[in-house]
């Protein structure tokens, strides 16, 4: 590590009064990953700001958990070509973080003969995105392959590429090696106003106060037309575009090899069944265009749409327990790209309409930030090598502290279960309540440990898991958390 100073965590209080290099407005994963990259340059003071209580809060906290190869971009999009950059970089990153990934590849089903036609096309999209290791496959092969997929498949495209990641872990890892490095993370600070009086520093007027900066980096995902709109861009209009998931219980696991993928339509990828790396079995998204960019809800339509496909792709899914429902929204917006663009003459960067493909895509796009500011003129200076972190696996994959002899031997936290659903343990808890960056709800800590997210939803571990919570949660003053 070097010398350099920690960032500081706040989530109440006003904000600091020096004015900062460069803000990042919105700590989901993009934003993170931003905060990330600049975080290689040690002579800036960066500030990372986010409205809600905790990190990844927003759409990367309820996605479809997929690390994409961008075989069904469109050729030649930005997207398409960031999705490509990105897969790679963070599919790297994951292994050597400790962010569970599984290789399970995909098969795109084709369920009438227009969807069977429309195989060999999306393959060759795929071979124009440089991705060339597709194959069209028939239905005897791909019933070997799925043996409980639903009657009546014709056949599939076969996509060995595609993965199921964790999401939860990767933006966290992203927002605990910039705050490591120095970036100084701004919770519960929901940026109101923004405007630029004397030409030279941003003013963001924020719900804990106003904060000042010179270099402003819009990723606030849903909210980035409305700070674009503000700084008199008129350049996109994201509608919140609502995804509702069932999970099914760890039994249903055996049921699916794949992620089995519909023929996409211009609504996005489709509904889909798909292993997660928790053991999980997804169902989901719906894809429901809002106007509301808070509806999280998940509707009793919205449900029993989902089970009516589910029933058609793998009818033993239906028999399986549903553990949670959720619902996540995705920045929709009317055009086809990412819209990622500098304006030098304000020292401002939009990273607008990023939607589904934002957390494969994070890496590449925090670098093709870095670089647009860099083209504006600011001088980056040299750039330092981050340390490493290691992120606490969540995953099944590999082997959980509880089946560690040499970590129990140890320390006898890490051999006492609190959560036995998820098979959680007291060590896991402790140490995510004292980490760089550590929740301050119940749900920040399940996105942590795993701990209340079972088949139980917490009916048995909840009082103890609450009061390991609170017996850990840091005085009201002061407000900083250092590393």
């Amino acid at each position: 590590m070097t010398g350099r100073a920690h960032g500081v965590v706040t989530r109440r209080g006003p904000l600091p009064t020096p004015p900062y290099d460069i803000t990042v407005v919105g700590a989901g994963v993009v934003g993170t990953a931003i905060a990330r990259s600049l975080a290689r340059h040690p002579h800036f003071h960066i500030a990372l700001v986010e409205a809600q209580d905790d990190v990844g809060q927003g759409t990367s906290k309820a996605n479809t958990a997929i690390l994409h190869t961008g075989f069904d971009a469109a050729p030649g999009t930005l997207e398409a070509r960031l999705v490509r950059e990105g897969s790679r970089l963070l599919a790297a990153y994951a292994a050597a973080s400790g962010i569970p990934v599984e290789p399970v590849g995909a098969l795109l089903v084709a369920w009438d003969e227009q969807q069977l036609a429309a195989l060999p096309r999306l393959a060759e999209k795929a071979e124009r995105n440089e991705y060339h290791d597709t194959r069209l496959i028939g239905p005897e092969e791909l019933y070997d392959r799925e043996p409980h997929l639903g009657a009546g498949a014709l056949g599939a495209l076969h996509v060995p590429g595609e993965s199921i990641v964790c999401p939860w872990t990767t933006t966290l890892a992203y927002a605990t090696q910039a705050v490591r490095h120095g970036v100084d993370l701004h919770l519960n600070a929901r940026v109101e106003q923004v405007s630029r009086p004397d030409g030279t520093h941003h003013h963001l007027t924020t719900s804990r106060g106003t904060l000042r900066t010179r270099w402003l980096v819009n990723a606030a995902g849903l909210h980035a037309d409305t700070l674009d709109r503000a700084l008199g861009h008129d350049d996109f209009t994201v509608t919140p575009r609502r995804g509702q998931l069932l999970v099914f219980d760890k039994f249903a696991r055996d049921l699916v090899r794949h992620i089995l993928l519909p023929v996409p339509t211009a609504l996005g990828k489709g509904i889909l069944v798909a292993p997660t790396v928790y053991g999980n079995v997804l169902l989901g998204p719906t894809a429901e265009d809002l106007d509301d960019k808070r509806a999280t809800g998940s509707t009793a339509d919205g449900l029993e749409g989902l089970r009516d496909k589910g029933r058609r792709i793998l009818p033993g899914l239906l028999d399986e327990e549903v553990t949670a429902v959720y619902a996540g929204l995705r920045a929709a917006i009317e055009h086809e790209d990412y819209r990622i663009s500098a304006h030098p003459e304000q020292a401002y960067v939009t990273v607008g309409g990023i939607r589904s493909t934002g957390l494969t895509a994070s890496l590449a796009i925090a670098a093709h930030v870095r670089d647009l500011l860099a083209d504006t003129g600011l001088d980056l200076g040299p750039a330092e090598e981050l340390e490493p972190v290691h992120m606490p696996n969540l995953g099944e994959m590999f082997p959980r502290p509880y089946q560690r002899p040499e970590l129990i031997a140890a320390d006898p936290e890490y051999g006492t279960l609190v959560c036995h659903c998820e098979r959680v343990t007291r060590g896991e808890i402790r140490d995510a309540l004292t980490t760089t960056i550590p929740p301050t709800t119940l749900d920040g800590l399940r996105r942590r440990t795993r701990a209340r997210a079972g088949r139980c939803q917490g009916f048995y571990c909840g009082a103890a898991v609450r009061e390991l919570f609170e017996r850990a949660q840091l005085p009201a003053s002061p407000e900083k958390v250092r590393p």
